[in-house]
């Protein structure tokens, strides 16, 4: 029998107690609540969980939702940090599992919009392309690898096209791999803009993005989380259709090259 006495972790930092602008901060981000779930806009450049150097996020801010009798809601998905849309969180353990499991199935269909440069050849179709992590400097880059990586595969449908150089995508991943509608983008020959870790194209096209020449787009990656559509954990025979309106940076962008926003 080995018994270890009680004492202080000096390495553990007390939790923080969240200040009244966190908790609106918060509060303000919610677009749909009901019984069992809670839904979020996410915005840009906020992290859903903590990592090395990333003291603010998500996560860390979900104890200003808290119910009245002090349940905390819970994650049950996540978005990058750089993407903005739709994050669902569930009220209670059980619709978390619910929550997760439809996740995990086919039961979640999940509509990215995104503007990439340049216009695909194919308006619509099917990007089957498996990933894997690139590894060496950059950790987080995905790569497309056809013998190793895991299974990966993306509808899309180009929405409208400005100056025959940015088309407005619809993005449905079937899969859900890190970064995979960036790689498939990029993979694609069409990388998203603003997409700094996956502006490099595979393939080649002859034609310059002159159009985009003084039009100063944000330069934020133009991606966003449109649409969730699934099953209703508590409400049997019910579906959610939950909507994120655009961030302010990127509806800029939506204006500016004359796509509906709506």
């Amino acid at each position: 029998e080995v018994r270890l006495p009680p004492r202080e972790n000096p390495s553990r930092k007390e939790k923080k107690e969240l200040s009244d602008a966190d908790i609106d901060y918060i509060r303000g981000l919610v677009i749909y609540e009901d019984e069992d779930v809670i839904a979020l806009n996410k915005p840009q450049g906020l992290a859903v969980q903590g990592g090395t150097k990333t003291e603010r996020h998500i996560d860390g801010l979900l104890d200003g939702l808290m119910n009245k009798k002090g349940i905390r809601p819970r994650l049950v998905h996540r978005l990058d940090k750089d993407t903005s849309g739709v994050l669902l969180l569930a009220k209670s353990a059980q619709v978390a599992k619910t929550l997760g499991n439809f996740f995990k199935g086919r039961d979640v269909k999940k509509i990215y919009w995104a503007l990439i440069s340049p216009v695909p050849e194919i308006y619509e179709g099917t990007i089957k392309a498996p990933l894997l992590k690139a590894g060496g400097t950059n950790k987080e880059r995905m790569k497309i690898d056809p013998e190793e990586g895991k299974f990966a595969l993306t509808d899309y449908q180009v929405l409208d096209v400005a100056g025959g150089e940015v088309a407005f995508v619809a993005f449905w991943p079937r899969t859900g791999r890190t970064h995979q509608i960036r790689a498939h983008a990029e993979y694609m020959g069409s990388p998203i803009l603003g997409d700094t870790k996956y502006a490099r194209r595979e393939i080649v096209h002859e034609h310059e993005n002159i159009y985009l020449d003084g039009l100063e787009l944000s330069k934020n990656l133009h991606l966003h989380a449109r649409r969730v559509i699934l099953p209703h954990p508590g409400r049997k025979g019910q579906m959610l259709d939950l909507f994120a309106p655009l961030p302010p940076a990127l509806l800029v962008s939506w204006k500016k090259l004359g796509f509906e926003t709506n």
